[in-house]
Order: structure tokens, then C-alpha cells, then sequence
């Protein structure tokens, strides 16, 4: 099944016209959405594209329309992006990539999104598990992408850094405020050290 492109077109800056290959930001958004549309949760790396809630949820209800109906794994272009998602149950998982993105690359992450979370849910990857257990998908998330960048793909990977098992409970507040500080560092870092890769980079 393949999404139509809608013709609404988004400003892009010179360098990304004149790059035509993946950037280092590979991710530009993730989010899930129930069996009827609604938001459950959402993340957008790029700051440019769908600055508002407004338009966000717009982008999202019509990404929602024109994909609900598969019952398999597909890839969609709409409004210039390329998006990979999966469907479950109630659940509808996407990730989204610019035009020029590479898909396997996208459906690796979503894939390593998929199964985490399939872990920590004991497999019910059902809505109302979902809504139980949002601090470990929050962190799932975090640990997959950071800032739009792909730290990781390998689901067993995930589940260790997020100190999750199937015999254990879900993370106390306390571990999760600290998960969440170690984080907010080790995003401070990552981020140093991509400005000073594209610096290096546009010297040479």
C-alpha cells in the first residue's frame, strides 16, 4: 500500500537542498497512535518541522488516514517525509525520516522499537499496557534516539540500558528521575561532540 504525497511542501535550508544524503540526524520524529487516530506519544528531533502542537497532530492524523488500513509492515511518503510503521492490535508505531532517508535504516529503529517494547510489555503491546508502562516507553525511546541521532538498534541492548527483565517490575520514580538526569548528560555530550564533527567537517 502506498501513501500519496501530499502536496504541502516545508522550507529547507540551502544545505540540506544541496545535500542529498542522510544527515546525521536520521530520525525527525517518532510517534504512536491508538486505533482511532489519537496521540499516545510523540517525539520531533527537528525543530523545523511542525514547530506547534497544532501542527504536529495535524501531520500525524493525516500520516494516520492514509496508512491505518495496512495490516503489515509498509513505508509512506507523505508531506515530503519518508515514514516506516508498524501496526498491533490497537497500536499503530511510526518513525519518520526525511525524503532522502535511508528506509531500511528507519525500520531498523522501528523495528528495535517494536520489540522493546514488546519486552517490557511481556508481549500485550496493547494500549492499555501501554498507558501502564509510559515511563519505560519514555525511556525505550531515549535510549534509540537521542536527539534524532540512532544510538541503537539491538532490542536486547535497549532492554539492558533501561534495566528491565521479564521477571522484574517497572522502574521506581526515583531510578527513572535518575535515568532521566544521566540522559539529559549524556545528550549534552553527544550533541558537543556533533557540532564539533559538522565544524571539522565543513573546514576540510
Amino acid at each position: 500500500m502506498t501513501a500519496q504525497t501530499c502536496p504541502r511542501q516545508h522550507q529547507r535550508t540551502t544545505m540540506e537542498i544541496a545535500s542529498l544524503e542522510p544527515s546525521l540526524y536520521t530520525v525527525k520524529a517518532v510517534f504512536i497512535l491508538d486505533n482511532d487516530g489519537d496521540r499516545l506519544l510523540s517525539k520531533y528531533y527537528d525543530t523545523e518541522l511542525y514547530p506547534s502542537m497544532k501542527e504536529q497532530k495535524n501531520f500525524e492524523k493525516n500520516v494516520f488516514n492514509k496508512t491505518h488500513k495496512a495490516d503489515t509492515d509498509e513505508i509512506a511518503f507523505v508531506e515530503g517525509m519518508t515514514i516506516v510503521y508498524k501496526c498491533s492490535i490497537d497500536l499503530f508505531f511510526y518513525v519518520v525520516g526525511s525524503a532522502q532517508e535511508n528506509e531500511l535504516m528507519l525500520m531498523a529503529v522501528l523495528n528495535c522499537l517494536f520489540e522493546s517494547l514488546s519486552q517490557i510489555l511481556r508481549k500485550n503491546v496493547e494500549r492499555r499496557c501501554l498507558l501502564d508502562n509510559m515511563d519505560g516507553v519514555f525511556l525505550v525511546v531515549d535510549e534509540i534516539i537521542d536527539g534524532g541521532v540512532i544510538l541503537e538498534s539491538d532490542p536486547q541492548q535497549v532492554i539492558q540500558k533501561v534495566n528491565y527483565r521479564a521477571d522484574e517490575n517497572p522502574l521506581s520514580e526515583q531510578s527513572v528521575a535518575q535515568h532521566i538526569t544521566d540522559k539529559l548528560a549524556m545528550t549534552s555530550n553527544i550533541m558537543q561532540s556533533a557540532k564539533e564533527q559538522i565544524k571539522w567537517s565543513i573546514l576540510k
